[in-house]
């Protein structure tokens, strides 16, 4: 999975020149809590609501509100705009965008591609991709198998076993902690009871199986 597969492309912009109340105003209509800012086309910073919510004068200033809201409307996207935005390019894996969000401590990167504003992913992007990934939308059954003795061929035989069975799965999650291995498998079938026999009966050893989405 790429992070052009999960990017937003319809794209609300502004320039370094936008008065503040514009971009507050747009992002209220649009529904959305950051703007990219663009000057000749080329990303050159990045405006968020809580950046703007820092420059908002205190409740405690002694100016009054006529000289704050003057203030305000002298106020423009460049003079609080994050200038050095971290981007990504839109042939990254997802993984590289999930890790530099976590490293950076960041909820949005720009996708640039040869300098070229492609489009914006977000945290909630990546919420929305670890849910299809997972297959949860698409409802059925989440089965969580427990391996103790983890060994080539395991998701080859559990394919079979449930194909045998005549269920189709929908996506595999592998996660490995310490001495064991729990993989979960979201089955296109609601028949929770008929899963968890059949792959009970191969020997394996079921610890959950719930209905997702429903």
């Amino acid at each position: 999975m790429s992070v052009s597969d999960f990017m937003a492309t319809s794209l609300v912009t502004v320039t370094p020149e936008t008065p503040i109340f514009d971009a507050v105003d747009l992002m209220k209509q649009h529904d959305i809590h950051r703007l990219p800012v663009l000057k000749e086309g080329r990303l050159v910073g990045l405006i968020t609501e809580g950046i703007i919510q820092e420059a908002m004068p205190s409740k405690a200033t002694s100016l009054s509100v006529y000289e704050v809201n003057y203030l305000l409307n002298k106020t423009t996207v460049k003079d609080v705009m994050i200038q050095e935005v971290e981007t990504i390019a839109p042939d990254a894996l997802l993984e590289d965008a999930i890790s530099l969000m976590r490293t950076k401590n960041i909820g949005v990167l720009p996708v640039l591609e040869n300098g070229e504003l492609k489009g914006i992913i977000t945290n909630n992007d990546i919420f929305d991709a670890f849910l299809k990934i997972t297959g949860y939308n698409n409802g059925g059954t989440r089965v969580t198998i427990e391996i103790t003795e983890d060994h080539k061929g395991i998701l080859a035989n559990l394919a079979q076993v449930l194909a045998d069975a005549d269920f189709s799965i929908a996506t595999i999650v592998v996660n490995r902690i310490e001495a064991r291995t729990i993989i979960e498998i979201q089955v296109e079938s609601q028949a929770v009871d008929g899963i968890k026999q059949a792959l009970t009966t191969a020997g394996y050893n079921v610890t959950n199986a719930v209905l997702t989405n429903q």
